[in-house]
């Protein structure tokens, strides 16, 4: 109770300040009236007037940050995120405020503030919900805003060409379409309330090992239909104040300095308005850098301190291109609502953050296997062991910068630290204990737990039980890739000792990508819960009542082993090109300084192009462990009557009825197979639906398709072609199982 109640307490005098501060600012309204004050002026009028007034040093100011203030002696102005830039008290001008906000708002702990830990971002992407994300962004702006923060550094959209990557848990699937609507709905929803949205990291940064210098080598159809077209989609949602540049190298060029990626396609194909920031230390120049269109340096002043000053002088930086950068922070801290919404600390909404966090976390839990209907445990089970995984205290989280401080510490004590970097990214597990779930939700019968160490004893108390349930996790952070998608070998070990004693063994995952499952024969069912977030216990038990029907369905396809994946073996790079965080005299400033240097350059090659995700195992005709689009429910769904109307928006109407005896939200699927002639996979993903049905309802579905999910990218041309011929519509409830498709001609 000490854990649960005072661990999420806000401390009495950050309330009491906060409290106050508002209470002089109800209307949270500027001060002092300038005439970039006038909100009925355009955000460009608005930064253009204060741009006019600005000195050449207030200019550098704003295109750099102030250190990173957890670093540091922090100075006065910061919040204590991630990064800051300065404030222009003259000119009335706000500081930004940073805070690193994947999945929730971090480093809380330290400074007494309450944040609370979302889903993961994979996870809450199985829900297939705008609506969802929209308040997944919407909770982490208000806490931001609560926080004293004004910019989330969250919105990963990277593809999972490599899904070992260590941030998988980051992002929002594989497919581009899904991934785009998704993390725009999000960013949407943190600029709803007048916080600076953010994408990342951009682009091709689809691995952690080596990512300072790994040089991916990729086509621009492949670039273009892939990552970009998720960042294009995002930006056209959202309209995200801030877009955030890469470590890597892509194609020779790193990103945070490729005119390519940040000018011709970033800012003049996808008519960026906002502004460009580095990951933190991903700068590696002035000019070339300002040329190539970065607008801010993050989190120090490397380059775009007195070195960018220097060069406006000398004239190889314009006065215009300067100005350019200056106006599109301007321009954003204006198009958002910050200036006049000035941020004014609050008291967080926690039973708020709560429900929200268990809603979502209801939507994004899958269901993989149900043999015989084993779930949802009926009132005729009378005992319950469940298994391993630390489940009797908690649930646990991804790493890195987007970790979410755990309310009172983490239920399971982290090792000690050996060094700086173990003792920023370690594992937590978050205070919401399934054990404690599922007794609640199950009074009548006797649920016990059993740590699963000893995979005898574990067995033992399978075989008494009339149902066992095994939990199992796969930790993944930023700044290190998985070496393998398989579990350990302890864990497998304990999941096919305790299924040999009890054939209604069910497997909870708590993973942040794809698993392998060599014991799937074995077991009866197969339950994804991902990271879940703060409610995650709660939401986990409902599922497994049954008091929640599960309606997830995957955003990321579980191969059957990584010798399926487009690059069986993890593309790791040499000594010489990696930072050891690991050694015990590191600190911030010397790895700063190497990163700025630019280690040496190792290659990765993404010869598989188009061929991401579930259009690679198409492709190639591999059979997988579970489709992209796969999902369960305790009902069941039939598909009839589609008609395709082609035009400018294509019209997919179908027909889906509930052939079960429960109520549930069934994710119907729609994808295309293209001509020949285009050069692409066997389909991609061009719309979807929620539809919500009672017992034996039917409703007819019309899923629109604007002509440009159907284009491909031409290189010759840099344009988006519709490429005659025929095109195959297919409907269904996954990307293997489409049993409607009908042919129309472009």
């Amino acid at each position: 109770m000490k854990r649960s109640i005072v661990g999420l307490a806000v401390t009495a005098a950050t309330l009491l300040a906060g409290a106050c501060a508002f209470a002089q600012f109800p209307g949270m309204q500027q001060p002092k009236h300038y005439p970039w004050s006038d909100a009925s002026l355009s955000p460009d009028s608005r930064a253009d007037l204060v741009v006019k007034e600005m000195t050449l040093d207030e200019k550098i100011s704003l295109v750099h940050g102030q250190g990173m203030p957890f670093f540091s002696n922090a100075p006065s102005e910061s919040n204590g995120g991630a990064g800051y830039t300065n404030a222009i008290p003259r000119l009335g001008i706000p500081a930004i405020q940073m805070a690193d906000s994947a999945y929730g708002v971090t480093r809380g702990e330290a400074a007494g503030r309450y944040s609370t830990a979302l889903p993961s971002d994979l996870g809450a992407a199985s829900a297939w919900d705008p609506d969802s994300a929209f308040q997944y962004g919407a909770l982490i702006g208000r806490e931001l805003r609560a926080e004293g923060y004004s910019m989330t550094l969250g919105g990963g959209v990277n593809m999972p060409r490599e899904p070992r990557n260590g941030r998988t848990f980051e992002y929002q699937g594989e497919d581009p379409l899904l991934a785009g609507v998704l993390d725009g709905n999000v960013e949407k929803g943190v600029q709803s309330v007048h916080i600076i949205g953010d994408l990342k990291h951009y682009a091709i940064n689809d691995q952690e090992s080596g990512r300072n210098s790994v040089n991916a080598n990729i086509s621009k159809r492949a670039m273009r239909e892939t990552d970009l077209r998720a960042f294009e989609i995002a930006l056209g949602i959202s309209n995200a104040g801030g877009v955030m540049c890469s470590y890597n190298r892509v194609n020779g060029d790193f990103a945070c300095e490729n005119s390519y990626l940040l000018t011709d396609v970033l800012k003049k194909d996808f008519h960026f308005q906002g502004f460009v920031l580095s990951d933190w230390g991903g700068t590696h120049s002035s000019t070339k850098a300002s040329h190539a269109g970065l607008d801010m340096e993050q989190p120090d002043k490397i380059f775009f301190g007195d070195p960018l000053k220097k060069a406006v002088e000398s004239g190889d930086v314009s006065q215009d291109e300067l100005n350019d950068h200056v106006h599109r922070i301007l321009r954003t801290i204006f198009a958002t609502g910050l200036f006049d919404h000035p941020v004014v600390k609050q008291v967080p909404d926690v039973e708020g953050g709560y429900r929200v966090a268990q809603q979502i976390a209801e939507k994004s839990i899958v269901l993989l296997k149900n043999q015989h209907n084993l779930l949802p445990l009926s009132s005729s089970v009378h005992s319950v062991v469940v298994i391993g995984g630390h489940a009797d205290v908690g649930v646990i989280t991804g790493g890195g910068s987007a970790q979410v401080d755990a309310p009172g510490g983490s239920a399971v004590p982290a090792p000690a630290p050996k060094n700086m970097m173990e003792a920023i990214i370690h594992i937590q597990w978050l205070p919401s204990s399934p054990l404690r779930a599922l007794q609640a939700q199950m009074p009548s019968a006797k649920i016990s737990y059993v740590s699963g160490d000893d995979p005898q004893a574990a067995a033992s108390s399978a075989k008494s039980a009339d149902v066992a349930i095994v939990f199992a996790y796969q930790w993944e952070s930023e700044g290190m890739d998985l070496p393998t998608l398989d579990l350990s070998a302890a864990q497998n070990q304990l999941i096919e000792t305790v299924a040999a004693a009890n054939p209604k063994t069910i497997v909870v995952l708590e993973t942040g990508s794809p698993a392998t499952m060599p014991w799937i024969d074995k077991v009866a069912g197969v339950v994804e819960a991902w990271y879940p977030g703060i409610r995650g216990a709660e939401a986990l038990a409902g599922i497994l009542t049954g008091a929640v029907n599960p309606t997830a369905k995957l955003a990321i396809t579980f191969p059957k082993s990584d010798a399926d994946l487009p690059h069986p073996k993890l593309v790791l790079p040499p000594p010489e090109s990696e930072i050891n965080f690991s050694d015990p005299g590191a600190d911030i400033s010397n790895i700063m300084s190497r990163m700025a240097k630019g280690l040496p350059a190792f290659q990765t090659y993404y010869d598989e192009g188009l061929k991401v995700g579930y259009k690679w195992y198409d492709a190639e005709k591999k059979p997988v462990l579970f489709p992209f689009g796969f999902g369960l429910s305790y009902t069941t769904y039939a598909y009839s009557g589609l008609s395709v109307t082609p035009g400018d928006s294509t019209a997919v109407t179908f027909t889906v009825k509930n052939t079960g005896k429960r109520a549930g939200t069934e994710i119907a699927q729609v994808y295309a197979s293209l001509p020949d002639a285009a050069g692409e996979p066997p389909k991609r993903l061009i719309g979807w639906a929620r539809v919500e049905l009672a017992p034996g309802e039917s409703k007819q579905v019309s899923v629109p398709v604007s002509q440009d999910r159907l284009t491909v990218y031409d290189e010759a041309s840099d344009s988006w072609k519709l490429v005659p011929g025929s095109y195959a519509i297919r409907v269904g409830g996954s990307s293997q199982d489409l049993p409607l498709h009908q042919s129309v001609s472009f």
